[in-house]
């Protein structure tokens, strides 16, 4: 039997909901932000529904694919994905909301299959602090590239 869990982070960013946007759906960029992550599209123009990725997170050959489907774009908003992985599954959520003085919320959110059955299960309680605080520190540094106006290139 599989267990889905949720995790939800966001960040306020000191920039429109368009840089934003156009900053974290750069895929191949998302390696400078994303601690230890590279993206790649792998089919499609990654920009439209149906559009494919390929994230390999891990250090050097150590690590785990996640391949994904866009299964909804919507520009500026919102891109949702579906993990497709062996590791990965489930699905996920990037969404900007419009802030007052011209600044975003950026929101990461996933719904994933745990792994492993039930050594997942009982493993996600240890790993879910480390999870989520890689995640943070992926996030702060994503705005500090906006703010900084290194992203969007």
């Amino acid at each position: 039997m599989k267990k889905t869990v949720h995790v939800a982070l966001d960040v306020v960013i000191n920039a429109p909901v368009s840089a934003v946007f156009v900053a974290f759906s750069q895929w191949s960029e998302q390696g400078r932000w994303m601690l230890g992550t590279r993206v790649e599209v792998t089919k499609g123009d990654g920009a439209s529904v149906g559009s494919e990725l390929s994230a390999f997170t891990g250090l050097g050959p150590a690590g785990f694919l996640d391949t994904m489907t866009i299964t909804r774009w919507d520009a500026p908003y919102r891109v949702d994905v579906l993990h497709t992985g062996k590791v990965v599954r489930g699905t996920g959520i990037m969404e900007v909301v419009a802030l007052p003085g011209g600044r975003s919320r950026f929101i990461w959110s996933e719904d994933l299959d745990l792994p492993l059955g039930l050594l997942g299960q009982l493993g996600w309680p240890l790993a879910r602090p480390a999870f989520l605080s890689g995640v943070r520190r992926s996030l702060m540094a994503f705005g500090r590239l906006v703010e900084g106006g290194v992203l969007p290139r």
